[in-house]
């Protein structure tokens, strides 16, 4: 069985610094030092995209399309405006498309020319998605970088890769964790976490803060990313 790459256009932890983040990091010293930005300034807009803006958004994005049908059709079908019907829209989030995992399906997320990323949705991409490693890596040998993170899936499984670009950027909307039938729109939206829509993770089992059961048996509803 062969991984798919769509291509439409090792992994690094986050407290690693690539060479294109030590490159920025140095032109943010130097323009702080000649009194050009204010470094409280830039970590306030950080903080917005990082804690107040993503993940949350895309978080409530899956949570609804996991309590409403005709919401998860709409965001297969046309995911920039079901997602702008939500209030999140603007730079870096214009075009967008939702890709569904499956009981047969996991999607991954990745850009291989630069790190487009939707940060209206996703928020501040994590440093090892924009390092070469994992740009590289991902479309090669997608089932070890998800091993990587943790993330071991059955051969039967199938791992499809879809490469984002300046024109489309791309969400993965994960399976519903079982037994959530209970719970609320909100609580759900908890258990969404950002690895899980980029691909190299899983939502969050309900009361727990570790990772859910990798592909419980479930017959919630979800295409196959295409």
């Amino acid at each position: 069985m062969s991984d798919d790459h769509n291509h439409e256009h090792g992994h690094h932890h986050d407290n690693e610094l690539d060479p294109f983040a030590a490159r920025v990091k140095a032109l943010e010293t130097i323009l702080t030092e000649k009194g050009l930005i204010d470094p409280a300034a830039v970590d306030a807009i950080i903080d917005t995209y990082e804690h107040k803006i993503g993940p949350r958004n895309g978080a409530r994005v899956v949570a609804k399309a996991w309590v409403d049908p005709e919401f998860a059709e709409w965001l297969k079908r046309d995911a920039t405006a079901a997602i702008a019907s939500l209030g999140y829209t603007g730079r870096q989030g214009e075009h967008m498309q939702a890709v569904f995992n499956a009981a047969d399906t996991h999607n991954l997320i990745v850009c291989t020319l630069c790190s487009c990323y939707p940060w209206t949705v996703l928020g501040v991409p994590p440093t090892w998605y924009k390092a070469p490693p994992y740009r590289s890596q991902a479309v090669i040998d997608p089932r070890s970088v998800l091993a990587e993170f943790g993330l071991k899936l059955p051969e039967a499984i199938r791992v499809r890769v879809w490469d984002s670009t300046a024109e489309l950027r791309y969400m993965v909307v994960p399976m519903r964790p079982v037994e959530t039938d209970n719970l609320t729109e909100d609580e759900l939206a908890r258990l969404v976490t950002r690895d899980s829509m980029i691909g190299t993770g899983l939502p969050l089992r309900p009361g727990s803060l570790d990772p859910g059961a990798l592909w419980p048996a479930t017959d919630n509803e979800g295409g196959s990313g295409s």
